[in-house]
């Protein structure tokens, strides 16, 4: 029987469509959407808004405060969906030590629609000039399990249905 997943990381670059993937999802599954860029604390966005890439140090205490998130939304009895890039394994790793059986659906996108995206966001803290160095980071999750890899490209109500239809059926890999 496959390991049952107790919640999901909506993952990838910047611009990939995390949030509104995110959304869809929590809407369609009944879960509690965690928007991780809420939780960046005030000296990471002022960084990310001048054009300079956090490093591990500056992630670790926001991937810690999302874990426990997580594991405040499982005990209150919710689904938690939370929105963040966890690009690297080890950030991914982090987000497991709350809570073990994680989901994570990894938006998969080219890096020029990546960056025609995040240069059309409007009032975002993220820069496009950052987008080089999100895709330097990226560690793709794809021989990870409980792992989703789907395409960014697809419309957001596709990747949503996809993304409940695995986590249901708590597949190991998709």
């Amino acid at each position: 029987m496959p390991e049952q997943i107790r919640g999901i990381v909506v993952m990838g670059v910047s611009g990939c469509g995390k949030s509104s993937v995110g959304a869809a999802i929590a809407a369609l599954y009944s879960g509690r959407l965690i928007e991780g860029d809420a939780f960046h604390p005030a000296a990471n966005i002022d960084k990310m808004s001048a054009g300079v890439p956090l490093t591990d140090e500056d992630r670790h205490g926001w991937l810690c405060r999302l874990s426990e998130e997580v594991a405040a939304a499982l005990a209150a009895g919710e689904r938690p969906v939370l929105t963040c890039s966890a690009l690297r394994k080890s950030y991914r790793d982090l987000l497991r030590q709350g809570e073990p059986r994680l989901g994570f659906v990894f938006l998969d996108l080219a890096r020029d629609l990546a960056a025609e995206r995040v240069g059309k966001r409007p009032g975002h803290f993220m820069p496009a000039s950052l987008i080089q160095s999100q895709y330097q980071t990226l560690e793709p999750p794809y021989q990870e399990p409980l792992t989703l890899a789907v395409d960014a490209s697809l419309p957001v109500e596709a990747i949503a249905e996809q993304a409940v239809q695995w986590w249901r059926g708590g597949q190991r890999n998709g």
